[in-house]
């Protein structure tokens, strides 16, 4: 006797189900479909060359995503995925972090930041240089609710913070006001920011001395964040400046980051060497300091900063106004001919306006040009300098000003203890900003890393990534590992190069092919998807604010 056929067991819903479907195909007369078979994956990378952030040298692996995580690395020829992007031949690395960005403003006009995610970059730190949302907790819920393509970690202004204290005053806080401003860090560490960040060639933070910093950063202290800092002088003086920042965090007793580590001015080119060797003896007597670099030797900020900082009190308006009394003219004028000649600036041919609100046809040139071309004038110094104060007057400039030397730009580059950071913003494709808004990633991949051999592909992807998730206590950002959040990016390492110039910077790179932020491809093939998957990150002293 033949035994009797063993079913599987169906629960009497998965029975009804079964029943209907086949009396609808009966009805209609057509097959009912198949289910779609399961997948495994939201998304696999396949056959790239994975470097994870690590350091370690690359090795051939797959990368499985679901859920906006990554599930697993490895040989993964059994998995099927919703979506699948063939690496063979391509880098697949962490989505790069940029540590140093002002981005308060550009990201809400443009959230998709193209100019970030095509140069891999899936995470920025904001708030530098002094310069924060006046509110972080609105600016993060602002991120929550309109979404951006990019991951947005933020710092306190120093800047900010006093401003909204003591307004643009050149003077001392009194110990109620530093209290208060005390207390603003402190909320805005509990809101989420990674640290305490200055601006000391700016207003009003060139006004502070040392002491009221080292108060802002021991609030910061006690909710684990950091010090970063733009320097007071990053020229005749910067070792006076770097030590001073040194000095904020001994006496605050937290990690001090370098922001935009340089030396500018001829007077000051081959410095690197001193300045690296003075952050490496402040490492080896124990304070935990870094810094940050872009790779290019020209630098970006507004036409105020040559002025002196007594004439900038109060402001622009302020400004303006001193310049137009003929005593104060004079003495503006001479302040910045002698600094001039201090730093063995012959003319201004170095500094190229950007941007100029008032006059777009001045974009691009230089000084010296307008100087020669739109006044008339001789060419003296004192006569460019009465160019340069003509522009101010007129509603002033974004500048870039060619004042590095490349020897210090790649000395600063090998630095071990150096991540990357571009000081850019999210461009709108006006005027003629700095490139490195657009390629600082790539030039790195690309120049240096690829053409220079500077330093090896996989060291370059450790500074984009785990070194700067690490700094920044971004948790599970800066490597691939399973359960780590999937920000990738997807790279031809033969391929990559920047290809934005200061005469046409508004061009991305090449050679970097998929980028990945949280889980969903923000860049497909090269072409931006729209998607707005990035989120706001948020730093260790949130736990305590929440």
């Amino acid at each position: 006797m033949q035994p009797t056929p063993r079913h599987p067991f169906r629960s009497p819903l998965a029975h009804l189900v079964s029943l209907v479907a086949a009396a609808l195909g009966l009805v209609t007369g057509c097959a009912v479909p198949e289910p779609a078979a399961p997948v495994d994956a939201d998304l696999l990378i396949r056959h790239g060359r994975v470097i994870d952030g690590s350091g370690s040298p690359g090795v051939m692996a797959d990368v499985a995503v679901s859920g906006g995580r990554i599930t697993a690395i490895g040989t993964l020829d059994h998995l099927r995925a919703a979506r699948t992007i063939d690496a063979r031949g391509q880098v697949v690395a962490p989505g790069f972090i940029d540590v140093h960005a002002h981005i308060e403003q550009g990201l809400f006009a443009n959230p998709s930041a193209h100019n970030y995610v095509h140069d891999g970059v899936t995470t920025v730190i904001t708030g530098n240089c002094g310069g924060s949302a006046d509110s972080l907790s609105a600016f993060f819920a602002r991120i929550g609710k309109g979404g951006a393509s990019i991951n947005v970690a933020s710092l306190v202004g120093h800047n900010t913070v006093r401003r909204q204290v003591l307004g643009l005053a050149n003077r001392a806080p009194t110990p109620d006001e530093q209290r208060r401003m005390e207390a603003l860090v402190e909320r805005a560490m509990r809101e989420g920011a990674v640290g305490v960040s200055t601006g000391l060639i700016y207003l009003p933070g060139m006004y502070s001395g040392s002491d009221e910093v080292v108060g802002l950063a021991r609030a910061a202290a006690k909710h684990r964040g950091l010090y970063a800092s733009h320097i007071r002088d990053e020229g005749n003086k910067v070792v006076d400046a770097l030590n001073e920042a040194l000095d904020i965090g001994r006496a605050a007793q937290l990690p001090v980051q370098i922001s935009h580590f340089k030396v500018s001015a001829p007077a000051n080119w081959g410095r690197s060497r001193e300045t690296l060797a003075l952050i490496e003896r402040a490492r080896a007597g124990g304070l935990d300091v870094t810094i940050d670099q872009y790779p290019y030797a020209a630098s970006s900020t507004t036409l105020d900063v040559l002025l002196p900082d007594w004439a900038m009190e109060g402001g622009r308006a302020e400004a303006r106004r001193r310049l137009a009394d003929p005593a104060l003219h004079r003495r503006i004028a001479g302040e910045i001919v002698a600094q001039a000649r201090r730093n063995q600036r012959p003319d201004f041919s170095y500094a190229v306006v950007a941007r100029h609100a008032t006059d777009p046809a001045l974009d691009g040139l230089s000084i010296t040009a307008i100087n020669r071309e739109k006044k008339g004038r001789p060419a003296t110094l004192e006569a460019e300098v009465e160019t340069l104060l003509d522009l101010i007057v007129a509603g002033s400039a974004q500048m870039v000003f060619h004042g590095m030397n490349e020897d210090d730009v790649r000395a600063i580059l090998r630095y071990p203890h150096n991540m990357v950071g571009a000081d850019g913003g999210v461009q709108d494709g006006r005027g003629l900003p700095h490139p490195r808004s657009y390629g600082t990633n790539a030039r790195i991949l690309g120049h240096y890393v690829r053409e220079e051999r500077l330093i090896t592909l996989e060291e370059a992807v450790r500074r984009m990534t785990s070194l700067a998730a690490q700094r920044f206590q971004l948790k599970d950002r800066g490597l691939l590992r399973a359960g780590y959040a999937a920000d990738i990016v997807v790279f031809d390492p033969q391929r990559v190069i920047d290809t934005a110039t200061y005469a046409n910077p508004h061009q991305f790179p090449r050679g970097i092919g998929h980028v990945v932020v949280n889980g969903q491809v923000v860049v497909d093939a090269g072409r931006h998807t729209g998607v707005r998957s990035g989120v706001a990150l948020m730093g260790p002293g949130v736990s305590a604010g929440r």
